[in-house]
């Protein structure tokens, strides 16, 4: 469990750098300067959006004999490797608050801004994998806080100054790391 929680982390945290959520994080930072009810919004829509994830993932592992869910497993960390090199874009604008205010604006932004992300898909394999529901959603969740809160909380200001191509290449490597050690039935104690 303690593995889970801890590679979920990682591999989220190194993942989610330069990743759309975290450019909509500093949108949402410089437009409405508002912390606290962003970093609250994304907390909520991560932890409900990986709960699903990871849902799902307990549900594709009953799916698959072992044999079979290795080579799916490894082969899904190995493409979300390949994935995590393509620099990601926000698209599209975000729109005022309005009534709702910025949490929920955040929470609903967040949570289908995430629905088909990189770390959704490592949130479900992460959750096949380790069969340790709650430890892959608080470990994904805080690897999703982990990148996120520092750029709500500095904004724009350090955006520029951060390798984003290292770092998309760092998460490459672990996932294809993950990825391998996976195929070749190696699990993490």
């Amino acid at each position: 469990m303690t593995t889970a929680f801890l590679v979920s982390t990682l591999v989220v945290a190194i993942a989610e750098i330069g990743d759309k959520t975290q450019l909509l994080s500093l949108l949402l930072a410089t437009r409405f300067r508002k912390p606290l009810p962003i970093i609250a919004g994304i907390l909520f829509a991560t932890l409900a959006n990986h709960a699903l994830a990871a849902l799902f993932g307990e549900w594709v592992r009953a799916q698959f004999d072992p044999g079979t869910l290795r080579w799916v497993l490894g082969l899904s960390l190995l493409a979300i490797a390949a994935w995590a090199l393509k620099p990601d874009t926000l698209d599209s604008e975000v729109k005022p608050a309005g009534r709702y205010g910025v949490f929920l604006l955040t929470l609903a932004l967040f949570f289908v801004v995430e629905i088909g992300d990189k770390t959704q898909i490592a949130t479900v394999v992460l959750a096949a994998q380790y069969q340790a529901l709650v430890a892959v959603v608080l470990g994904t969740t805080l690897g999703m806080m982990i990148a996120n809160v520092p750029a709500v909380l500095l904004g724009a200001a350090m955006a520029h100054r951060i390798p984003l191509r290292a770092v998309r290449v760092s998460a490459a490597l672990l996932f294809a790391v993950l990825g391998v050690l996976a195929l070749a039935g190696v699990t993490l104690p």
